[in-house]
């Protein structure tokens, strides 16, 4: 159906719908459905969660869990974060989105690109990294793919939801800079790049409004703001009061729930409490959204159950980020090493994905030990051993036998992580520590076997205690139902690992940003920690991380040369373009993933010591060499001012630095950008006497309103502009100087100061 057929289509049911089935298309019909309206046949369409992949229940009124269609389980969002890759993110949204046709869903539940503020988020596994311009950019990547299907999107969720603990109550606790710069941006990105369909409104309180319910969000922020064209609806039971949820502008409840919901918003009409003209734009863009997915299907779409599986192993060797690498131990090959030794039940019994709302019922499912004997089985010879048992985590009997095996074998390669009740929706971490049988085996398994490689599994990061005592460690998260196949393709050198790490690993908890505030004091969530999350915290600290963001190894090696810039000067509305050569300096083909991070020399506020902004992956031979260029504009320069609740790109000198990863910047070059803001003084009657005075303008005024008392600290043959200040005196609010004055300025002439400055603007 055309956009202007749909539109139209709209345009005939509006007028014939009553109050009541305006209100009941504001909910949904149960558990995964939308509400219909056979009389004027309106459809209803199928919502279904799945960030990684589907969790189709078999029936709309049923929950699906443990009885959902199979599908592609791909590797979850931390794993495809690792990736760094936008246009193998988009391919991930575009098979998903094919699933979704072929198993008659409408709309996805994802992806999820809230900030992974605390290493503790239980759901951290689901969400993509600490940056918001990475989770942004991947976030627009996925729901672009997805929605090239015909089948929508629900980017959540909406906003500030970073702790599982009390998360129907909790309130995200944070001033409006950070709100904006960290939290809020991913969301931006997203809507901007990729219109999604849906937005989810999270369960939280957002600086003690509910998201559900919160206009500074649902329509301030999101529509006036951002442009979003599509619908918002709540994460499930999420709602509080569904008819400020309404006057917010959050268009569905779900699930459905009943009709008192239902009852009230038509109340609310009736008493005049609610206006009819605010409930029928929702109801008109439910309808819009509703009928455009309809309009989308596809008749006899085809899962591509095989072809989905090959591409999930696929990405999820593109996600396997390795971590280190000495003495070359890596790739494995039949001729440094005849015999292997498997230690470690993940081996056998893999952790493919997160637990919670997400968790995918697999078309198959892999395992290390099947594809490595039927892939690698004649050439090598194979010891296998389970090392601990993953449903006891203080079960040290088994790693005798596995010392044995490891001793035994030329190299032992250990699989260990984080067990499925570790991390969950619904649950924070408490640590971040492997369980003590995983991190005992290690040990041991290195005090026997000078070769050793470690492939971990987890959804998030994790402390390793052993770091010194092995050569190896190769992250591969939660790699999906074909994750074995994938990993086994890094380990053996047939995929050169380029995954890249989307958040910065600790080497204790005790080093996190929001360790002291994390996860919540009665239902309070602070956010002590500001705009410094993740790695703009290590940095400001000078806080050494074990490994850092944006790290990860490769089989080769890359050099960066040749930085340039369009203009060394150049101001907001001319932006700049900085330019750079990357050339693979090592032996095989290999991808680098090229970042690029800004730092502002001087500030008015304090900013981090450097920010991404840019980043992109590039595939060369051996000797190959490109030439990679970024456009800059002002908003990649510019801070939140949550005084004047805007975007100021201040002048002065900047830093332009391309790194391997946030500490490992390779070239830098200096810029210089000059302001044309025009941006408002909004000084009032708080603001401080020497913040008038430093201004020229002002500083005029009240050199009329108070000469007699600037007078007191003129030094002889001096003029009132040369007024040397008892600081004391001069770092006193205004609303203060009729006192100080002793009368001199009065209460009027305060307030007309005020008025005169909020007419003044300046380039900052």
């Amino acid at each position: 159906m055309e956009k202007n057929s749909t539109q139209n289509r709209v345009d005939q049911i509006m007028p014939k719908l009553s109050l009541e089935e305006k209100a009941s298309l504001c909910s949904g019909r149960d558990d995964w459905s939308t509400k219909p309206l056979e009389r004027l046949d309106v459809p209803w369409i199928w919502l279904s969660d799945g960030p990684h992949g589907l969790r189709r229940a078999p029936f709309t009124n049923t929950s699906g869990y443990g009885d959902q269609l199979p599908a592609t389980c791909f590797p979850t969002a931390s794993a495809l974060a690792a990736t760094w890759d936008l246009d193998l993110i988009y391919k991930v949204g575009q098979a998903l989105g094919e699933e979704c046709q072929a198993l008659d869903v409408n709309v996805l539940l994802g992806p999820g690109v809230n900030i992974k503020r605390s290493v503790l988020g239980g759901r951290n596994f689901e969400f993509f990294s600490e940056d918001p311009v990475l989770s942004g950019e991947l976030g627009a990547a996925f729901i672009n793919g997805v929605q090239s299907q015909g089948v929508g999107t629900s980017l959540k969720h909406f906003v500030a939801n970073n702790v599982e603990t009390m998360r129907m109550f909790a309130n995200s606790n944070l001033d409006t800079r950070t709100l904006h710069e960290i939290y809020l941006t991913p969301f931006e990105i997203a809507v901007k790049k990729s219109q999604p369909w849906t937005i989810m409104a999270c369960y939280n309180r957002v600086q003690g409004v509910y998201g559900t319910q919160s206009p500074g969000l649902l329509t301030d922020v999101l529509k006036n703001d951002w442009g979003f064209e599509g619908i918002v609806i709540s994460d499930w039971f999420a709602v509080v009061d569904r008819v400020e949820g309404v006057k917010a502008g959050m268009h569905i409840e779900m699930p459905g729930v009943g009709t008192v919901n239902d009852s009230l918003i038509v109340e609310a009409v009736k008493i005049g409490i609610l206006d009819e003209n605010v409930l029928d734009n929702l109801v008109r863009e439910i309808l819009t959204i509703v009928l455009k997915a309809k309009s989308l299907e596809k008749d006899g779409a085809d899962q591509n159950i095989e072809g989905h599986h090959a591409f999930a192993r696929q990405v999820a060797a593109e996600s396997a980020t390795l971590l280190k690498n000495e003495n070359g131990i890596l790739p494995l090959s039949k001729d440094k090493y005849k015999k292997v030794a498997i230690i470690g039940e993940f081996a056998a019994n893999p952790r493919f994905q997160g637990n919670g709302s997400s968790e995918v019922k697999p078309t198959k499912l892999d395992n290390i030990l099947d594809i490595l004997k039927n892939e690698y089985g004649n050439e090598i010879e194979i010891t296998y051993a389970q090392g601990y048992n993953l449903t006891n985590d203080h079960d040290y009997s088994l790693i005798g036998d596995a010392k044995i095996a490891a001793a035994g074998a030329d190299i032992a390669v250990v699989f260990a992580g984080l067990p499925l009740h570790y991390e969950s929706e619904g649950i924070d971490r408490t640590h971040i520590d492997l369980p003590p049988s995983h991190n005992k085996l290690i040990s041991e398994i290195a005090g026997v076997q000078k070769n050793t490689v470690v492939v971990l599994t987890n959804g998030s990061a994790v402390a390793m205690p052993w770091v010194n005592e092995v050569d190896g460690i190769l992250e591969t998260w939660l790699a999906g139902q074909a994750g074995a196949g994938g990993i086994l393709d890094v380990l053996f050198g047939k995929v050169n690992p380029s995954g890249k790490l989307a958040e910065t690993f600790p080497v204790k908890l005790e080093d996190t940003p929001a360790f002291l505030n994390f996860p919540a004091e009665q239902g309070e969530v602070l956010y002590g920690e500001r705009i410094f999350v993740g790695y703009r915290y290590y940095d400001k600290k000078k806080t050494e991380p074990l490994f850092p963001f944006g790290y990860g190894l490769s089989y080769t090696t890359f050099e960066f040369d040749n930085i340039s810039v369009s203009a060394s000067d150049f101001t907001d509305v001319e932006g700049v373009t900085v330019s750079l050569t990357v050339k693979n300096t090592g032996f095989v083909k290999g991808k680098e993933v090229v970042q690029l991070y800004i730092s502002d020399k001087e500030c008015s506020l304090s900013r981090p010591e450097k920010e991404l902004k840019r980043f992109t992956k590039v595939e060369l031979e051996p000797n190959e060499k490109t030439t990679i260029s970024f456009k800059l504009e002002a908003r990649d320069f510019s801070f939140f001012d949550s005084r004047r609740k805007m975007w100021i790109a201040e002048s002065g000198d900047f830093t332009l630095a391309f790194g391997s990863s946030s500490r490992d910047i390779r070239q830098a070059v200096d810029v210089t950008l000059n302001s044309t803001q025009k941006v408002p003084l909004t000084f009032d009657e708080f603001t401080f006497f020497r913040e008038y005075w430093e201004n020229k303008q002002t500083r005029e005024i009240l050199k009329t309103l108070v000469p007699a008392w600037i007078n007191n600290f003129v030094p002889e043959g001096k003029t009132l502009d040369e007024a040397q200040f008892n600081a004391f005196l001069i770092d006193q609010p205004m609303v203060k100087f009729p006192y100080i004055t002793k009368g001199e300025i009065s209460f009027e002439q305060v307030n007309e100061l005020v008025k005169k400055s909020s007419e003044i603007t300046f380039t900052p």
